[in-house]
């Protein structure tokens, strides 16, 4: 989808350039690594897991939103609350956008601030600049997950933002 869209040029570049920086950057700490083998453990024998932490990789394992929906769910149950309901044969985008909508509510319903939400475009095109929310989303549930004492244990570190040094 993303293969079919004019290249950005100004602002709209500058940004792009500056959110893929940022992608990598979080690549290099092992944010993904960390949220690869987090999610593998936490589904484990529910869904095939996640071959590697690449872009591509964990961007077709995660555009249909069926293994977010079955990682919010596994959360929701351990907290006691109510599991979302979700697609797992995703025939069109469409569909796709929905189960990234549950993924969202469930993620709200446990106790994730909106701001930390990602918008399902941002999941269904994965271009990484806009994928960068998915994962800043999903690396923020992680950390909640931990404080509520949720085993297995997400292993992400939380990476500075700004140097206010």
């Amino acid at each position: 989808m993303a293969e079919n869209r004019a290249k950005k040029s100004g602002l709209g570049a500058d940004i792009e350039k500056k959110l893929e920086y940022r992608y990598d950057q979080e690549e290099a700490a092992g944010t993904m690594s960390a949220i690869v083998s987090w999610i593998n453990a936490v589904v484990q024998g529910d869904h095939e897991n996640i071959a590697n932490q690449s872009h591509k990789e964990l961007h077709k394992s995660l555009r249909d939103g069926v293994l977010l929906c079955k990682l919010i769910n596994k959360l929701l149950a351990t907290a006691g609350k109510n599991k979302v309901s979700f697609q797992k044969k995703v025939g069109s985008p469409f569909i796709a956008m929905g189960n990234s909508e549950s993924f969202n509510k469930g993620a709200s319903e446990y106790g994730l601030p909106k701001e930390f939400l990602f918008q399902s475009g941002d999941l269904w095109e994965g271009r990484k600049g806009p994928f960068l929310n998915v994962i800043n989303s999903v690396h923020s549930l992680g950390s909640l997950a931990n404080t509520k004492g949720f085993q297995p244990a997400y292993t992400g570190q939380q990476t500075k933002l700004l140097d206010l040094d």
